[in-house]
């Protein structure tokens, strides 16, 4: 992997992502069957936030196993959106950046998923999971020892 490599080239490109007037209970469905911890919110097909599996988990937090506990968590599942627990102000990038550029934005800010965009429109997603398994994958990657 190059750091003046394009993030193109490494980003996700088939995202898994819900409308901003999804409940809830389809985020959960998303995180429980896929391995993924971002998903991009959709308005009118352009990018309007972010829901991580961190949010999701944030918005439960509290809740325990009992039998009250669990309607309880239905009922809030079915009546919250997406847009109720998304982050809305996303760091954004080009599919031309750099991937130094995204190294920088995951250092600098603390997010973990960063969409690609054309427009308003969401194309892709680096994610530090990406750029991690690129360096794995890389046959060129190799440790220095001193």
């Amino acid at each position: 992997m190059y750091l003046l490599d394009p993030v193109s080239k490494i980003m996700t490109r088939d995202l898994i992502c819900v409308q901003e007037d999804d409940n809830l209970s389809i985020v959960k469905s998303i995180f429980q069957k896929h391995k993924i911890h971002h998903i991009p919110v959709l308005k009118d097909g352009d990018l309007a936030g972010m829901v991580s599996k961190s949010d999701f988990h944030l918005f439960k937090n509290g809740f325990n196993e009992s039998y009250v506990d669990k309607i309880m968590e239905e009922v809030r599942l079915n009546n919250y959106t997406a847009k109720d627990i998304m982050t809305r102000k996303l760091a954004r990038l080009q599919k031309d950046d750099r991937i130094n550029i995204a190294l920088e934005i995951f250092r600098e800010n603390l997010f973990h998923a960063i969409p690609v965009v054309e427009g308003e429109k969401i194309i892709g997603m680096v994610t530090t999971y990406d750029i991690i398994k690129s360096l794995a994958d890389d046959n060129e990657a190799v440790a220095v020892y001193s």
